[in-house]
């Protein structure tokens, strides 16, 4: 099928900057195959009228737990410790798989709804996750989780890591990555394995990093070192590492995680609602390491709304810093975008506009009030845009959201489910 956007403004790469212009893009299968000019035999079945009309690349949620959207709002203003072990966790227990496929399709409802067309996401139900992916038409990165202590390759959690990676085999839309949880979950031999099967394999891992205070405390206490060195020598920066949160880092810290390339995901909103802190973001550009973007779990989010995490790491960093200069629209925009591309290996796949990579893109209305007058732009997608804006949501040139709605998710039957369960759940009706 071929679709035209015609004329509208466009967020094009040039020269490692997004510039916006008026253009007109090609799609054909899953490609994006020209931009203002038609290839030859181009053949238009699809024309999309892109008058009032801002084109972006499709946002990347570079760290989220997609099977906890049900759990938004029932575990509010406790502490760290308090919402993990005894409100979360318990929670989580008492979760079936259908349970886990029924909060991930929310979770991914609610993304494409507000522009994102990419996740990484760490579950602990296998197949159901993935199979919301192959439902829903979204691209996703998906490991299972992973703890442990000791060096087991008969660990029953990598086995459903591993039994979880053919349902890649069906969708060319999924692609893995090797979970181990944290370094308070992990010792030091069990990341030693997953760092070993991981390099054999050709696989990225994607673990939580440096996340509260507590956590650097514990691993000075009993290991005398942090949470960055705990993980670096077990072997984990080995091979390419997305690491989630990185709050509490030290200058030595970000040295190490420079020069191994290990790309941080900060989660500002989750970050500051469990009192873990700020990321040291505009250090973390200074030493040049790649910095993306994600929500975390509605859980400890409540949301699954990029644009609003845009807008909040942007804020809370000028009020931390007490300069407006430290994080920009610009530099957040591509945090949510072309970087967690690249953090997740498909920088040649999505994450900017030109020819030839995957047509995941998303289409803002600039005729509403929020992104009236139409001035800067890039500056509006991260201070004015609060996601409601988009009109329609083309993921590997499939158009899964056209005028608000989304083709491939009956959200009536996602409602449905996810009130049932939490009835059966007991978190319907929390009024504390």
């Amino acid at each position: 099928m071929g679709i035209k956007i015609k004329d509208a403004q466009v967020v094009l790469p040039e020269k490692g900057r997004d510039v916006i212009g008026t253009h007109s893009i090609y799609i054909e299968g899953e490609n994006i195959v020209g931009i203002d000019t038609a290839p030859d035999g181009f053949k238009e079945d699809t024309v999309i009228d892109g008058k009032d009309r801002l084109v972006i690349p499709g946002l990347i949620n570079a760290h989220t737990h997609t099977y906890m959207s049900m759990m938004r709002n029932c575990a509010d203003d406790l502490s760290f410790t308090d919402w993990l072990f005894n409100t979360i966790s318990p929670i989580e227990d008492k979760l079936t798989p259908e349970d886990a496929y029924w909060g991930s399709m929310l979770g991914q409802l609610e993304m494409i709804q507000s522009g994102t067309t990419t996740f990484n996401d760490q579950q602990m139900h296998i197949h159901q996750t993935t199979q919301a992916v192959i439902d829903s038409g979204m691209r996703a990165v998906i490991g299972r989780g992973l703890v442990g202590g000791e060096y087991d390759k008969n660990d029953f959690r990598l086995k459903e890591a591993f039994e979880e990676m053919k349902d890649g085999e069906k969708c060319d839309r999924l692609s893995f990555f090797l979970n181990p949880h944290a370094p308070y979950s992990c010792g030091p031999d069990y990341l030693r394995m997953v760092a070993d099967i991981a390099k054999e394999n050709h696989f990225g891992i994607h673990i939580h990093l440096a996340e509260g205070q507590t956590e650097s405390d514990n691993m000075l206490k009993d290991h005398n070192c942090t949470p960055t060195e705990y993980v670096r020598d077990a072997g984990v920066f080995e091979v390419p590492t997305i690491a989630a949160h990185g709050i509490r880092l030290s200058d030595s810290d970000m040295d190490i995680l420079k020069a191994h390339n290990v790309s941080i995901v900060t989660n500002p909103a989750s970050n500051a609602k469990l009192g873990n802190g700020v990321a040291p973001v505009p250090k973390m550009f200074e030493k040049g390491i790649n910095v993306c973007l994600g929500t975390d779990g509605a859980a400890s989010n409540n949301g699954q709304n990029m644009f609003r995490e845009m807008a909040i790491e942007a804020l809370i960093h000028k009020a931390v810093n007490n300069t407006p200069q430290c994080v920009g629209a610009r530099e957040v925009f591509r945090m949510a975008t072309i970087n967690g591309a690249k953090a997740l290996q498909l920088g040649d796949v999505t994450g900017s506009i030109e020819v030839g990579k995957k047509a995941d893109l998303a289409i803002l209305r600039l005729d509403v009030p929020s992104m009236m007058p139409n001035n800067n732009l890039i500056a509006a997608l991260t201070y004015s845009a609060n996601g409601s804006e988009v009109d329609t949501v083309i993921i590997n040139g499939q158009i899964v959201m056209e005028k608000r709605e989304v083709k491939t998710i009956d959200s009536e039957r996602v409602y449905f489910e996810i009130r049932k369960m939490c009835d059966r759940l007991g978190l319907s009706g929390r009024n504390y």
